[in-house]
């Protein structure tokens, strides 16, 4: 066990870890002196290897629901035990719960019932000094209390899920609030789950260890998507023609995808082509990639191989499936004489319709090192002709000169 004191004043964390069974878990610095005698045996919790014993304790019992003739918990509570340091099926990396509360008894015991089941315990006895902590410790989830002096659980939540770095952090409202009220609020600013006191040993290790698993299959997720992103921006800057060609397609989906009042899946469809609709150009030799002047015929069938190059990259991820038609069919043109598969009209996908309009828009409106970067109305008449001779279309495009025209007039 070990155990630091933190900068807040009356705060100490307890790190309880390790498979073995806790005997004893003794006093946890609050605001209040647990340390007398009355409190320790007030506040002590006895832990077997068989099953988890409140001895003489009146006030513990009001945290935790114990029912010792209770078979089938029982048999749960040995079994979940019996994994030792698999810590409930996770990696050897134990999880890290970040327990907040001003009451040390449920501190304890929640230390307790976690450090039995293998995770890393940390305590805060107030919501004011969470922040700070979430950001050193980085816990794998968040047990809160709701009703605590200062800055209640409701605040902390909130805080947290505004954050960029924290919001996928599961926050679990620990409460005796029963009130519909309470749900509402805790669902309002992002709690992920509730559990009213007292509260039952398996139930808490069952909903734990559900969330940190989905919590760690998100941060997966979320990393997997920010290196796509990476290898994107990558990719743009090894062309320095084209400046800012990615952020520009992004604010330009957005408003156009507003305008179309697409929904709010499609139109984060449209702002990730933004980003990776070239991604597969990472699988271009800078030979044809970066070549000066026109492309042979050989090089144009190496660089048309970026749209399929792009799809494999992404996917492997399902939170790509939006965006994958997008870096396809890009390309593609309304009279079937586009790549990479001569789709026709509707066979295109419609988001990857809207795609390439502002893609070409972005590209005539930008200044390049063999052209002038034309005005709004120039560009317009180019792709108005383009829609004439059957390349786009031409529904979609009267819409998009329709947008084009509103804004620039604003």
């Amino acid at each position: 066990m070990i155990q630091w004191k933190s900068n807040h004043t009356g705060f100490t964390e307890q790190i309880v870890s390790g498979s073995n069974p806790i005997s004893t878990v003794k006093s946890i610095g609050s605001n209040r002196a647990v340390g007398s005698q009355n409190d320790v045996e007030a506040y002590s919790l006895g832990l077997s290897k068989e099953n988890l014993m409140v001895k003489d304790n009146q006030a513990v019992s009001s945290w935790i629901k114990v029912d010792v003739n209770c078979g089938d918990d029982s048999l749960v509570s040995r079994t979940l035990q019996a994994e030792g340091s698999k810590v409930n099926g996770f990696d050897l990396d134990p999880p890290k719960v970040l327990v907040v509360d001003d009451h040390a008894a449920s501190r304890i015991t929640a230390v307790a019932l976690l450090g039995v089941e293998g995770y890393e315990v940390i305590e805060a006895d107030s919501g004011s000094s969470v922040i700070g902590l979430v950001t050193q410790k980085q816990p794998d989830l968040i047990l809160l209390d709701v009703m605590m002096p200062g800055m209640d659980g409701f605040q902390v939540c909130q805080l947290l899920k505004q954050d960029e770095q924290t919001r996928l952090i599961p926050v679990i409202f620990i409460t005796a609030l029963n009130d519909r009220r309470s749900r509402i609020r805790g669902i309002e600013v992002g709690a992920d789950d509730f559990l009213t006191k007292p509260f039952d040993r398996v139930e808490l290790a069952a909903r734990v260890k559900s969330l940190v698993r989905q919590k760690r299959l998100n941060e997966d997720l979320d990393h997997a998507e920010q290196v796509l992103f990476s290898i994107a921006m990558s990719i743009e800057s090894r062309d320095p023609n084209t400046g800012n060609h990615c952020e520009r397609l992004v604010k330009l989906g957005q408003v156009f995808g507003e305008y179309l009042n697409l929904s709010r899946y499609q139109i984060r469809d449209l702002r990730w082509g933004g980003y990776l609709h070239d991604i597969g150009k990472v699988g271009i030799p800078d030979a044809v990639l970066l070549k000066k002047g026109k492309l042979t015929p050989e090089d144009w069938k190496i660089m048309q191989q970026h749209v399929l190059i792009g799809e494999k990259i992404c996917q492997p991820l399902r939170s790509m499936r939006g965006v994958i038609p997008i870096i396809r069919h890009h390309h593609e043109r309304w009279d079937g004489s586009g790549y990479p598969d001569g789709l026709k009209e509707d066979e295109i996908p419609y988001l990857a319709q809207i795609f390439q309009l502002i893609d070409i828009y972005d590209a005539l409106t930008s200044e390049r090192p063999y052209k002038r970067a034309f005005t709004s109305a120039e560009a317009l008449s180019v792709m108005q002709e383009e829609a004439d001779s059957g390349w786009r279309n031409p529904k979609l495009m009267q819409q998009f000169a329709e947008f084009i025209v509103y804004f620039t007039l604003l």
